[in-house]
């Protein structure tokens, strides 16, 4: 096991995803906005795609060649067994501009056998029709630094088929039908399945009957007037698309600044607007249905949505000192956020890897290997990578961070 001299700051990867803000990750990292590009995601972490740069005494690397090189030192022993010498999980800040593709994400065993699947068909890394561009599960959590909107879960059939009675549209009556008379959750896989196969000749006008339904809802009030005004906005970003439609079975809501929303595997959802931090298991599998120039792969969507799995809305639990965590159920994360005063305060996840951002203000970081030595100063934007070998962190503010660790 090794000892590091020094904190490792981390050089983040910026994803220019046409969907992104041309302000909020400028903002956050103090440089000038808006950008020429959208600037969607910024990844802190070690996934082999766009790893975090690091600088070393001995050059400059990045975070998954050093975890690499010493993977008991920098994960601990529990975890690098666990997770195959991995860190196990990413963390992005995301900014949304427009609505991002209505997706799923894979258990761990469906994107072992997916993977493995487009591998034997020839599917090279980097081809446009994989769904499967790593072997690992994709669970994730979205914490709210802006008010954000999503579509995050599944209506009931009967509310879903609520929502669409108020739309007064005679072509969406088998859709209605489908959500009345088929039991249990299976209804709202099967009325999303056909909303998607609508013949080509007929979607455009669909969509724009639909879009203007929604308007009418949206005007008139009521429980639905949110959802369908999101839809209206949807539909001027995707013009057209299914997606549109299909919106309409997820459940919409806001998510107030510090409140998050789990997403596990088989979760449909799509991330209208807002900016938040995502924690999630370090891997980029999304399979899409809809509001994307990106591939598209229905019949696979519907294998892996479960209709009926709980997409909660978690608020933090205070854990003192500044300090509150998002439970949730994942083995490869956890998220933690700390607002700091003058005084120091030992940050969770000691004994493992942790990522740390700072979204405001400014910390001071001291670690404590074999001997006390000096840690990093962590400004509003700036992340670092904290190993194993570091054991207990202090920090002290006035500053807000997001920590990850294992949820081992």
């Amino acid at each position: 096991m090794h000892y590091h001299s020094r904190v490792e700051l981390l050089e983040p990867v910026i994803q220019p995803y046409a969907w992104g803000s041309r302000t909020a990750i400028a903002e956050l990292q103090g440089r000038a906005a808006p950008t020429p590009q959208p600037e969607a995601e910024l990844w802190m972490g070690a996934h082999p795609s766009a790893p975090s740069g690091v600088e070393r005494s001995s050059g400059h690397t990045t975070l998954d060649a050093m975890i690499a090189a010493d993977p008991v030192g920098e994960l601990g022993a529990e975890c690098a067994a666990r997770f195959g010498g991995r860190l196990p999980f990413l963390l992005k800040v995301l900014a949304a501009e427009k609505a991002l593709s209505i997706q799923v994400h894979p258990s761990r065993e469906q994107a072992e056998a997916g993977f493995r699947a487009e591998n034997e068909r020839g599917l090279v890394p980097g081809d446009k029709g994989r769904n499967y561009v790593d072997d690992w599960p994709k669970p994730e959590i979205l914490c709210a630094l802006t008010p954000i909107e999503v579509l995050a879960g599944m209506r009931t059939p009967h509310d879903a088929a609520t929502l669409l009675k108020e739309l007064a549209l005679t072509e969406l009556d088998p859709v209605v039908a489908i959500l009345g008379n088929t039991t249990g959750p299976q209804a709202l896989t099967d009325a999303l399945g056909h909303i998607l196969a609508w013949p080509q000749a007929t979607r455009e006008s669909l969509v724009d009957r639909v879009v203007s339904g929604c308007a009418r809802v949206a005007e008139r009030g009521g429980p639905y007037a949110a959802a369908c005004a999101a839809a209206v906005v949807i539909a001027g970003d995707h013009p057209g698309d299914l997606g549109v439609v299909a919106s309409l079975l997820l459940r919409h809501s806001m998510l107030a600044p510090g409140q998050a929303v789990f997403l596990p595997a088989g979760g449909l959802h799509a991330y209208l607007h807002g900016t938040g931090v995502e924690l999630l298991a370090n891997s980029d599998n999304v399979v899409r249905a809809g509001l994307t120039p990106k591939h598209i792969d229905v019949p696979e969507l519907l294998k892996l949505t479960d209709p009926a799995v709980a997409v909660p809305v978690i608020e933090p639990r205070p854990l003192g000192d500044g300090v509150s965590v998002y439970d949730s159920p994942a083995p490869e994360f956890r998220l933690y956020r700390a607002e700091l005063g003058a005084g120091e305060v030992k940050l969770p996840g000691a004994g493992g890897a942790r990522l740390v951002l700072c979204t405001e203000g400014a910390t001071a970081l001291r670690a404590r290997g074999p001997a006390d030595y000096a840690g990093a100063l962590l400004g509003r934007g700036n992340s670092c990578f904290l190993s194993a070998a570091d054991g207990a962190v202090t920090a002290s503010g006035p500053a807000v961070l997001f920590i990850a660790s294992t949820g081992l």
